[in-house]
């Protein structure tokens, strides 16, 4: 059963690991990868990636990209959306604290954040509108 606008929204703002899919050649299957995100209903997906990445390049040559989030408990529940990046930016200090508290417990966030400073380097926001959204509930995992 697909979602209400409302449930599917707050599914995707709960912190799942997201799949971003993005067209990189026209030959190839979309490149997909788990990646970390935010959302706020009603409001931009962001993900923070390196400038130059491949899927940073990917996504400044086509201009859009897709996430999928999905669960398998209580009900198989996903929600996919796809639209336009609207901006990219350099990453705060308080960006990549929000994201990492997201999906990490609070005694490991500062430790974190250190490995992000000094192991990955210069990261980037890239923010997506929301256009075209999938989703279902397709009830209890057997």
């Amino acid at each position: 059963m697909a979602l209400s606008r409302e449930e599917r929204e707050q599914f995707l703002a709960e912190p799942h690991i997201g799949a971003l899919s993005v067209l990189e050649r026209p030959d190839r299957a979309p490149l997909s990868v788990p990646i970390w995100y935010q959302y706020d209903p009603g409001g931009e997906l962001w993900v923070l990636t390196a400038p130059g990445a491949r899927k940073t390049r990917a996504i400044e040559a086509a201009g859009r990209l897709s996430l999928m989030a999905q669960r398998t408990e209580p009900t198989i529940r996903y929600v996919s959306v796809e639209g336009p990046v609207t901006r990219t930016a350099p990453v705060s200090d308080e960006r990549s604290r929000e994201m990492a508290e997201r999906y990490l417990p609070p005694e490991r966030v500062d430790e974190y954040l250190e490995y992000e400073r000094s192991q990955l380097g210069e990261h980037i926001a890239v923010y997506m509108r929301p256009e075209h959204w999938l989703s279902a509930d397709l009830g209890p995992a057997w």
